[in-house]
C-alpha cells in the first residue's frame, strides 16, 4: 500500500514539475515578419521563430549602418567587424522587437553554451550542425566544417571569410542566421537589456561619402565692391 502511495506521490510531484516548466516557458506570438520566406529548415526547429530573429535582425542592422542606401550586405560587414574587436554597442542597434524575439530564442538550451569561453553560440548544437550542412558557398562550407569538426571554431576565424563573402549573405539564408545567431543574438547575454532606451532618435540621411557642394561667390556684393 505505502509503496502504490509512494509511486502515486512521485507521479503527481513529476506531472507537477511538467506544469511548471510549460507555465515558465514563453511563447512567441507578436509575428512582424510572418509574410517573409522561411529562413531555413532544421529538424524540429521553430522555422517561425528563426526567421523572425533573422529578418529582425536585418532590420536592426541596416537601420543603423546603411538607413539611406538600405545595404544589406554592407550592413553585414560593418556589424561582424565590430562584433569581433568587441565594438559593437547593442543598445545602440537593437529595436525592441529583436529583444521580444531573444526573449524566446534564448530558452532553447541546447543553442546556447554560456561557458565554453569562445562564444555563447553552442557550436555543437543541433541547428549550428543543420547551417554548416547547408552553407551554398562550397569554399566557405569547407571552412566552416574543418573548424568546427577540429573544435577551432571562433567567431574571428569564421568571421573574416565570411565577411569576404558578405554579399552571398542575402541570399544564403542559412549563413545569415549563423551571423545573426554569432555576431548578435549571443553578445545580448552580456548585456542588461533592461537598461535598453529605444526611443532612438531616427537615422540621419546624410550621405557622408558625398563632397559638400563648392561655395559660390557672392556677385552682387563683388559687384559693389
Amino acid at each position: 500500500m505505502k509503496t502504490q502511495f509512494f509511486k502515486l506521490l512521485l507521479i503527481t510531484m513529476a506531472m507537477s514539475l511538467a506544469s511548471c516548466k510549460t507555465e515558465n516557458k514563453v511563447e512567441f506570438t507578436d509575428f512582424k515578419y510572418a509574410d517573409k520566406p522561411d529562413a531555413m529548415t532544421c529538424g524540429d526547429m521553430d522555422t517561425k521563430l528563426l526567421r523572425e530573429a533573422l529578418y529582425s535582425f536585418e532590420d536592426d542592422i541596416v537601420n543603423h549602418y546603411d538607413a539611406q542606401n538600405r545595404n544589406t550586405s554592407r550592413a553585414y560587414t560593418r556589424l561582424i567587424t565590430e562584433s569581433i574587436i568587441n565594438r559593437l554597442r547593442i543598445e545602440d542597434v537593437i529595436s525592441e522587437h529583436t529583444v521580444k524575439v531573444f526573449e524566446v530564442l534564448k530558452q532553447d538550451k541546447d543553442l546556447w553554451s554560456l561557458n565554453n569561453g569562445k562564444s555563447n553560440l553552442n557550436y555543437n548544437s543541433q541547428l549550428v550542425n543543420c547551417i554548416a550542412d547547408n552553407i551554398r558557398n562550397e569554399r566557405l562550407k569547407s571552412t566552416f566544417n574543418a573548424l568546427q569538426q577540429t573544435n577551432s571554431l571562433t567567431p574571428k576565424l569564421i568571421g573574416e571569410p565570411i565577411k569576404s563573402s558578405s554579399v552571398q549573405l542575402i541570399n544564403d539564408k542559412y549563413l545569415a542566421t549563423f551571423v545573426a545567431l554569432q555576431y548578435y543574438y549571443s553578445k545580448l547575454f552580456d548585456v542588461d537589456l533592461s537598461t535598453i532606451h529605444f526611443d532612438k532618435p531616427e537615422a540621419s540621411n546624410i550621405d557622408f561619402n558625398k563632397r559638400p557642394a563648392a561655395t559660390q561667390p557672392n556677385t552682387q556684393n563683388n559687384s559693389n565692391n
